[in-house]
């Protein structure tokens, strides 16, 4: 399979767009996280509420992804995606005009949720506008928006230091407002959009064990990329003694990983299956959480968190590679929640980080228990595939698994 096919089938300016917009969605998902340090300076927060704080929008999108899901198979990709951005603006607005205690913040932060749920729609339009063996890489591409995490963490201290954090919430209105116009102007439904079916419908899907499975192995991977996008900064922050701003640095190097190593995992597992791929970087996803867990010095503990976090970002491609092959029909409802349970994923482990700092006085032994959460996917992973391998039917093409 060459690049050179991509470019050949589908529609070029739809997977653009279903890149930005899930790009600066991400990046406003994300956001309380990368000002987690600057928000604690301003209420005195304690490490288990600052990571209920940077979750709360985590679990927001898990809820709003499956809506989400169900809106993008009802009308379609594009009319979902404008419909999100717009509702996007209203948690920004109240950020930046007036958020003024702990409650406030948490109603922002689950209306932020909607940004996550961009997920729900912007994979639709990628899958459904190119073919089964190029599923792994147009589902990369679009996916690889969750780089939107690192220009959170890029831009978003460095601002707050000029604007406040409040400031920047406003700021982040400038470029959803741009995406949401080119996104108008560049999208384009795919002519295989399914016809609307009744609600009951989208929902039989939760019945298939192959939905759960995924969602399982989702929580992992993504719900690892996103929840240590979010409470990296304040590691950083309490663990090393960096200043909010070079904090906000090493956790973008190590988002990097996970965001542009999307589309490789996504390739790679178009050629050798998803299922061979995801086995190997649930090994080096728990291998390097194991090495972060000794808290070692920071050069070393941030190539342990760049290598781990690229094992995630290529095992969301991965996982985005097979889904489409078991549900091709009812890919927009099955990517809400699949994503919904990553972004429960995310949710769990801020919390899981700092309440255990908090119980045992070390980050220690929040890193081992994700440690061991990756060899228990990985398990997971062993024993369904072989059922797997016997009961999926793909029609048209050879596609490994």
């Amino acid at each position: 399979m060459k690049l050179s096919e991509l470019k050949k089938s589908g529609h070029a300016p739809s997977l653009f767009s279903a890149f930005l917009y899930f790009d600066v969605s991400f990046m406003i998902w994300v956001l309380l996280g990368a000002l987690g340090a600057y928000i604690t300076q301003d209420y005195g927060l304690s490490p288990a509420q600052v990571g209920m704080i940077v979750a709360i929008p985590i679990l927001g999108g898990s809820f709003f992804r499956i809506v989400v899901g169900v809106l993008t198979d009802r009308f379609g990709p594009k009319k979902t995606a404008i419909g999100g951005m717009i509702v996007t603006m209203i948690p920004l607005f109240w950020g930046w005009l007036g958020a003024s205690n702990i409650s406030e913040l948490y109603a922002i932060g689950i209306l932020l949720g909607v940004a996550g749920a961009s997920f729900s729609a912007a994979l639709p339009m990628a899958s459904r506008w190119y073919p089964p063996h190029l599923q792994g890489l147009a589902m990369g591409i679009a996916g690889a928006g969750n780089s939107g995490t690192l220009l959170a963490t890029l831009f978003g201290p460095r601002l707050a230091e000029i604007y406040g954090w409040q400031g920047v919430m406003g700021i982040a209105l400038i470029p959803l407002t741009l995406v949401l116009f080119s996104y108008i102007f560049l999208a384009k439904d795919a002519p295989n959009q399914p016809a609307p079916q009744p609600i009951a419908n989208y929902f039989k899907v939760f019945k298939q064990k192959d939905t759960a499975y995924f969602c399982l192995l989702y929580a992992v991977t993504f719900g690892g990329f996103v929840g240590l996008a979010s409470f990296l900064s304040y590691f950083f922050v309490n663990q090393y003694g960096l200043s909010n701003v070079r904090a906000g640095d090493f956790v973008s190097l190590c988002v990097a990983a996970g965001s542009f190593f999307r589309p490789v995992g996504g390739l790679i597992a178009d050629r050798i299956g998803g299922v061979k791929l995801l086995s190997f970087l649930f090994i080096g996803a728990a291998i390097c959480m194991f090495g972060v867990s000794l808290l070692p010095p920071l050069a070393l503990v941030t190539v342990l968190l760049f290598a781990g976090m690229m094992c995630l970002g290529m095992g969301n491609g991965a996982v985005f590679q097979l889904v489409p092959q078991r549900f091709q029909k009812e890919i927009g409802m099955v990517t809400g929640i699949v994503g919904a349970a990553g972004g429960l994923g995310g949710f769990f482990l801020p919390n899981i980080l700092g309440t255990l700092k908090e119980i045992t006085g070390t980050y220690a032994s929040g890193f081992i228990v994700f440690s061991l959460i990756a060899i228990a996917a990985l398990v997971l992973l062993l024993v369904v595939q072989a059922s797997w391998r016997q009961a999926w039917k793909i029609s048209g093409e050879s596609v490994k698994i």
